[in-house]
């Protein structure tokens, strides 16, 4: 079935990126456009993947101790000891 791109401006986009490209085709170019917009959406690590690492690294890390004191291991690391 043909694809028939109505709108001008995206007719001039799928030539620019047809030469950008060096594909053979008008059509290759948008095959190929649509190829790798799809690769980029699918390779997206949705947000509630990304918390769900932040989590289990958290828990990896274990508690906090609570005896830590963060000012006297920041003044340690400003020491010129």
């Amino acid at each position: 079935m043909p694809l028939y791109i109505k709108d001008d401006s995206v007719n001039d986009l799928a030539i620019r990126y047809q030469k950008a490209s060096a594909a053979d085709s008008k059509t290759a170019a948008v095959r190929k456009a649509l190829l790798e917009g799809l690769a980029s959406i699918q390779r997206k690590v949705p947000l509630m993947e990304k918390i769900a690492a932040v989590h289990a690294k958290a828990d990896e890390i274990g508690p906090v101790d609570p005896a830590f004191c963060q000012k006297a291991f920041a003044d340690d690391l400003w020491s010129d000891e």
